[in-house]
Parts: structure tokens; sequence; C-alpha cells
């Protein structure tokens, strides 16, 4: 990483953290992609891929539960990790950052339920590349 730079970095396929895992903070993609996926048995379900500007692990924010899905990188990332503490301060700051992490849940929420309605109807095309 550059000096000064702010985040992390990863390399490609490195785990940022797993499903299970006990989480205190959110991530902030800065550059690169991330892939979110669950864990079921011994495959790998892939949820979402995410790229610069969106954020993801914002539930245990939220919520004081164990993470939902894990998260690796695709391809060499760098994040930034925001904990709860600094989340509220922003926040403070800005409201309408609220709305606009609020907007991106909603939008997830809504794309996981149309999923699982393909999958009850036993549509199982690719559901990455289809519109919601």
């Amino acid at each position: 990483m550059k000096a000064g730079a702010l985040g992390k970095e990863y390399k490609d396929g490195e785990i940022i953290f797993r499903q299970g895992d006990v989480g205190e903070c959110m991530y902030v993609i800065q550059a690169g992609k991330v892939e979110v996926y669950q864990e079921t048995g011994d495959k790998e379900v892939r949820l979402a891929i995410l790229d610069a500007g969106d954020f993801f692990g914002e539930m245990s924010i939220f919520e004081q539960e164990v993470r939902s899905a894990s998260v690796k990188a695709s391809g060499d990332v760098r994040v930034l990790t925001i904990d709860k503490k600094n989340f509220l301060r922003r926040i403070h700051e800005d409201p309408s950052l609220a709305f606009h992490i609020v907007k991106n849940m909603s939008k997830r929420i809504r794309q996981m339920d149309n999923k699982h309605t393909r999958i009850r109807s036993k549509d199982r095309r690719n559901w990455d590349n289809r519109p919601d």
C-alpha cells in the first residue's frame, strides 16, 4: 500500500471475513472488487460481486450477530474499515448517509427475494446477469 493511504489491501482470493465470524465493523471498497458468498456444506454460493464505492458488512453495525456471509477479494482490492462509533459520528454529520445505507440494504433484500422466488420456481438461469 502507498505511504499515507488509508484502508487495507487484500490479494486475489484472500478472505476479508468468513460467514460465522463475529463482526464489529463494516467495509467500504476503495479500489477493486469483492465476492460475497455463503458457504453451504462444501459449496460456495455467490451472492454478489461488489466494486469500488460499494460497502459490505454493515449488518454488524446494526446487530451484534455473526456474519451471514463470507467475503473475499476478487483481484487486488483495498477496503476502508468503519466501526460503529465512526459510523454513528458520520451519520450525525451527514444524515443522508443513513438513507443511502438503508436504500442499498433494501435493494439487496429485494434482489435476494427475487433469487429466492426463482429458486422456488426452479428457474435456475444465470441470476447475476438477469435484470431485476
